[in-house]
């Protein structure tokens, strides 16, 4: 009967996300975000983390990877990604090492440099365009999307934006300019979010890939202070707590917003004093 079921509280689905692990979720959640934010091999996170007293196998750091990288841009979502706060996008594609074949990274930042969204595609096409453009504007009120769109001269954009028209799914009085120099701002971008992907040496599978770099664009975006409206610390100590949070770990963010308050409180009476 309904009545005589348990009631599980969010708090404690959340911290099932670990069940069945050797270690405890801060640890892990504290390792994928070291391998996603700064750019190191597997062995090496496995050399640092047995440094800290935590003997842990390559193997299951490359587990973890694959099983919370995407759990924590999925759970973050809402607070980093911001399409609203500039009408003018860049759009662009890099390339991923995957089985021995390129893959290509669909990517979009605002003026600002902020990412705005991503999406991993083996084949470089309209159709794939198309995609991930539809990708991005999902879910996009009227004011947050874009009057403008840069991108390079590469012909699918032009075919992806028509078709996104003609279908309604894109404002049809959106302008596309096709002028290189004036994506040097995600140029840039890539070539910062390389340098995280270096260190792999290639990906084994497109399933694989895609999870790791939804990792590393999550903690680019949370290191470019996408986020920061969110953090109730400063610096990186507010990026740890904000993903602990999304786990479930540790004190809710009301709880510690009033520890914040009380001891900025408690300092300024001191002062006072």
């Amino acid at each position: 009967m309904m009545g005589n079921s348990p009631i599980t509280s969010p708090e404690q689905t959340m911290h099932t996300d670990f069940k069945g692990r050797h270690f405890e979720g801060e640890i892990i959640l504290w390792a994928v975000r070291w391998y996603c934010r700064y750019g190191i091999s597997y062995r090496e996170l496995q050399e640092m983390l047995t440094e800290r007293g935590v003997p842990v196998n390559h193997t299951t750091l490359y587990r973890w990877v694959q099983r919370y990288a995407p759990e924590i841009e999925k759970r973050l979502r809402w607070s980093w990604r911001h399409p609203g706060r500039s009408h003018c996008w860049h759009l662009d594609e890099t390339y991923i090492k995957v089985k021995g074949r390129w893959a290509y990274l669909y990517r979009a930042v605002d003026e600002n440099g902020n990412t705005i969204d991503f999406y991993l595609s083996p084949t470089r096409s309209a159709k794939a365009a198309g995609r991930f453009l539809g990708k991005a504007l999902k879910g996009c009120k009227d004011w947050e999307r874009p009057s403008v769109i840069n991108t390079d001269k590469a012909p699918c954009y032009g075919a992806a934006i028509a078709e996104l028209k003609r279908t309604g799914r894109c404002p049809p009085d959106l302008v596309h300019r096709q002028v290189k120099y004036l994506n040097n701002v995600i140029e840039a971008d890539h070539g910062k979010l390389k340098r995280l992907v270096k260190p792999v040496l290639g990906f084994k599978s497109l399933k694989s890939a895609y999870a790791t770099i939804k990792g590393f664009e999550v903690m680019r975006a949370l290191k470019k202070q996408q986020a920061r409206a969110y953090q109730i610390q400063d610096g990186i100590q507010g990026e740890i707590r904000l993903i602990e949070r999304a786990f479930g770990l540790g004190a809710s963010a009301m709880e510690e917003a009033m520890k914040q308050i009380n001891t900025l409180l408690g300092t300024t009476t001191s002062v006072a004093a």
